[in-house]
């Protein structure tokens, strides 16, 4: 399992967008972990599933409500990941109303969530092999933070809790 002072998988995000500029196209476009996080300190954290009820309810919306404040401690970019296919991930973002705050990052086949180690079997529920849910500070691709959640539990996975550690 990632740990701190791992750097990041190298392996290739999903990210859907829906306008085309900064030498993205329209539709998924593929994001280079290992690339995209040169340089940055990013806010990671991700979730089970897309539309999900914890997910949508409490756990984006708190990252959005934070945005400004984990920008001003110096986080560079906030990134969501999950388990899903980038088209799922664009309608999500656009539902979330995360654009330009949060990136909404595809895990499509989860090679990113087995890589980490930090992989969720919910198999029985009928979703599948999907992520844990966590929360980590990245700084130039290494992690310098890392917040898992028990089985069920959304305590310290939160905005408040990675702004806290941005902030330290």
């Amino acid at each position: 399992m990632i740990k701190v002072g791992d750097q990041l998988p190298a392996t290739t995000l999903m990210e859907f967008s829906e306008v085309e500029g900064g030498g993205c196209s329209i539709g998924p476009n593929p994001v280079d972990v290992v690339k995209a996080s040169a340089g940055k300190t990013v806010a990671l954290f991700a979730l089970p599933g897309a539309f999900t009820p914890t997910c949508s309810a409490k756990h984006v919306p708190g990252y959005i409500q934070k945005v400004d404040e984990l920008k001003a401690a110096g986080v560079d970019e906030i990134w969501c990941v999950s388990v899903n296919d980038a088209f799922v991930m664009g309608a999500w973002a656009r539902d979330q109303k995360s654009n330009g705050k949060v990136r909404m990052l595809a895990d499509g086949d989860a090679t990113f969530t087995k890589a980490t180690g930090l992989t969720l079997d919910l198999t029985g529920k009928g979703m599948g092999l999907r992520s844990n849910r966590y929360s980590m500070l990245v700084k130039d691709g290494k992690v310098v933070s890392l917040n898992i959640e028990a089985p069920g539990k959304f305590e310290v996975s939160d905005a408040a809790t990675l702004l806290a550690q941005a902030k330290g």
